[in-house]
């Protein structure tokens, strides 16, 4: 199943993650499209949707940023600056995925694709001419309400 749904604006992206918020997802989420396409935009508000209150950092330079948002364990992760994807064994993580009812947000999944647990939900975001997003959702069933 997949569909496909237009962004105009912040709004609509924060509405969108509310309504992914709203299923509690668990598991593996990728989330992919090019440079400034908007991924760690919509990270940041999954994340309050879900209930986090804190500053929201990009991991760009971490590669994860761990949040424990109402005892579910998040996990942000940008692998854009991944040299190996061996690199995420020394860090632990694939233990990530064992947590109970954890979420795993990868953006740049594709640059560890090989090693990496196949994804639950998978959102493609690509930036339209005229600034909109057209999000692909694969996994699940998201309108904006």
């Amino acid at each position: 199943m997949m569909n496909t749904i237009i962004l105009n604006n912040e709004t609509d992206t924060e509405r969108l993650a509310n309504a992914l918020a709203k299923i509690n997802p668990t598991g593996s989420l990728w989330l992919s499209g090019d440079l400034g396409a908007g991924k760690t935009t919509f990270t940041r508000y999954l994340l309050r949707a879900l209930g986090h209150t804190g500053a929201v950092k990009s991991p760009t330079y971490t590669l994860v940023e761990p949040y424990n948002i109402n005892g579910k364990p998040v996990y942000h992760a940008d692998l854009y600056r991944l040299n190996d994807p061996e690199e995420l064994d020394f860090i632990g993580f694939f233990e990530y995925f064992d947590e109970s009812n954890s979420l795993v947000v990868i953006e740049w999944a594709s640059r560890a694709e090989s090693i990496l647990p196949k994804p639950d939900i998978t959102i493609n975001i690509t930036r339209q001419a005229d600034e909109s997003r057209a999000v692909q959702i694969v996994g699940i069933e998201l309108e904006l309400s």
